[in-house]
Parts: C-alpha cells; sequence; structure tokens
C-alpha cells in the first residue's frame, strides 16, 4: 500500500499546534479594508480554530 500524500492546498492553508488544534485564517481580510473598521480588521487578523465535522475532514487531507 503506497503511502497517502498530503493535499497541498490543506498544507499551506492550515496550522497545527502542539496541543492538535487545527487553526485557520479568517475570510475578508484580503481587500476592501478601508471602509471595515479598525476593530474588525484586527479581528480578522487572528487565527481561529478549525471546529466540527470540518476538523475531521482537514485531518485527512493533511494525513493526520
Amino acid at each position: 500500500m503506497p503511502k497517502m500524500k498530503t493535499d497541498r492546498g490543506a498544507k499551506k492553508r492550515f496550522k497545527i499546534t502542539g496541543s492538535g488544534k487545527i487553526m485557520r485564517r479568517k475570510a475578508f481580510r484580503s481587500h476592501l479594508l478601508e471602509k471595515k473598521s479598525s476593530v474588525r480588521t484586527r479581528r480578522l487578523g487572528r487565527e481561529a480554530e478549525v471546529t466540527g465535522g470540518d476538523a475531521k475532514q482537514i485531518k485527512r487531507l493533511l494525513g493526520l
């Protein structure tokens, strides 16, 4: 049986923490920032944890 390959797109988008959580970046931070408040853009800059069934799917893509 060959080794399972890591999905390269998923590898670039998600990061695993030391405790095993999967972190992602938030949407709506790439452009049209002038109309968004500073508080909002700062909040969007933080990473968020992937939860629920999405986490299970991403673990599979990452080969975990």
